[in-house]
């Protein structure tokens, strides 16, 4: 075999670090860009935060830095709608003789005990309530009892000098209070006592009864012909039990546990001002970083020679950064204008108007790649007058043979189903039709899709169910 050398032109893409530390920051949601910048600021000292961003802004400018960008898109704060979300308040907490956290709402206590004693407290007295304590002390987590109930009876009774048929009378109180189940023996204890607080008749209790009495360790098995033959009932009944029963929950602790706040933030928002859509970045999730000019100052003074290795990294690392963050801002602010231009009909007059519109539509129009465009839309938020919607929320796909988008035709079946006669639902086909006539052919099996999406009832069900509410009516 004979050794030769050749040469062969090719095309290769090498991603420079300061490119992949961009794409990373582009696909970063508000949360996440926040605790990276909290990152940097703590690790890299050539970093600090604009002084636009701690002062009190009269007029801070929430258009991307770009020299050439146009006056009339830097809105003032009291231009903006709800700006109480993110303005930042100049001074103190402290500030003057006013304790500001007095105004503060105590919010709902996180600790599951604490919120069940607080509702026990309206209906038992201060030596109850400090029984009912010591029962909940010895839950676990899910709301049963870590010991048997009676050693804990006997221990209460000690500590608290009252008779055990006492302590264990409160504890009754609790399992069938208001958080039906909490302090329960076991499971079977717990359901019971749910399927007791369940109000009004239930037909299926007395089976889920006798199912939690007699077959517990069966309804794992899902063993239906052996449960119903035990009961000597029909399987039909057994599945109603079982459903009742899959309707209660099995860890009455978690009930009490207290829920997340889920809140967004927008990123953007746009408003109607001047005959006129307007877009601004929301400076409370667009913080600006730049670097210390004194750091810069004290590596010139320093030299090429005197300064370390480590301290050039960290400033161009710091360079980098700022970069890359001014070029989310100018993209998401472009993509951000493009989509607000696109869907102007939407939010001036809703869902109905919603314009088809495509990932590559943006990206032509502000010229820059499909990928980049879905990575600034993910996890970005805009308020406008009709609600916060995240950026991908705007892109809808076009109805095959229509000049609309799936999303108004949604909204115009719903409308037509709201607005049709009590007594005469309208069937898909008579919806289809409706449609047709207003330039829109789509088939019945399409307004069917949509009418599912929108959990909505076909039309012989919605007249079963208006006929019986005009009955009782009458």
């Amino acid at each position: 075999m004979k050794t030769a050398i050749t040469a062969q032109l090719g095309q290769q893409l090498h991603l420079t670090p300061q490119l992949l530390q961009s794409i990373r920051l582009l696909q970063l949601d508000g949360m996440q860009l926040e605790l990276e910048i909290r990152r940097a600021l703590e690790l890299n000292p050539a970093l600090e935060l604009e002084e636009s961003q701690q002062a009190d802004a009269e007029g801070p400018a929430l258009e991307t830095g770009a020299a050439e960008a146009p006056i009339q898109d830097v809105a003032a704060f009291d231009e903006l709608p709800e700006s109480s979300l993110w303005d930042v308040p100049a001074a103190s907490w402290s500030d003057g003789d006013d304790d500001r956290m007095q105004h503060v709402p105590a919010g709902e206590s996180s600790d599951p005990q604490v919120r069940a004693l607080s509702s026990l407290a309206l209906e038992l007295s201060e030596s109850e309530l400090e029984v009912a304590a010591f029962w909940l002390e010895h839950t676990d987590d899910s709301g049963y009892l870590q010991q048997e109930p009676a050693p804990l009876a006997m221990i209460a009774a000690a500590q608290f000098g009252i008779a055990a048929a006492q302590a264990e009378a409160l504890r009754q109180r609790i399992v069938h209070g208001e958080f039906a189940g909490l302090a329960a023996r076991d499971l079977r204890e717990c359901l019971l006592a749910q399927l007791d607080a369940l109000p009004g008749r239930v037909p299926a209790r007395a089976v889920a009864r006798r199912l939690l009495g007699q077959c517990l360790e069966l309804l794992g098995t899902h063993d239906y012909e052996a449960i119903a033959t035990r009961l000597d009932l029909d399987g039909d009944l057994v599945r109603e039990g079982l459903r009742l029963i899959l309707s209660l929950q099995p860890r009455p602790g978690e009930a009490l546990t207290a829920e997340a706040s889920a809140y967004v933030v927008p990123d953007v928002v746009a408003w109607h001002a001047d005959c006129a859509w307007r877009v601004a970045l929301n400076p409370a999730t667009t913080p600006r970083l730049m670097v210390s000019p004194s750091y810069e100052r004290g590596l010139e003074q320093a030299g090429a020679e005197g300064a370390s290795q480590k301290l050039r990294e960290l400033l161009q690392e710091a360079r980098w950064l700022t970069r890359g963050l001014s070029m989310r801002y100018d993209t998401l602010l472009r993509t951000a204008r493009a989509i607000v231009e696109r869907q102007a009909g939407f939010l001036a007059h809703g869902e109905e108007a919603m314009a088809p519109l495509t990932l590559k539509e943006i990206a032509d129009e502000i010229g820059m790649h499909e990928s980049t465009v879905s990575r600034i839309t993910s996890g970005k938020y805009m308020q406008t007058p009709r609600g916060t919607f995240e950026l991908k929320h705007f892109f809808a796909v076009r109805l095959e043979g229509a000049s609309v988008s799936g999303a108004a035709v949604k909204a115009m079946v719903r409308r037509l189903i709201e607005s049709e006669p009590a007594g005469r639902p309208l069937a898909d086909e008579a919806i289809a039709g409706l449609l047709a006539r207003q330039g829109i052919h789509i088939a019945r099996r399409t307004v069917a899709k949509y009418r599912e999406q929108l959990d909505i009832a076909p039309a012989r069900q919605r007249r079963r169910v208006n006929v019986t509410v005009l009955a009782k009516a009458g």
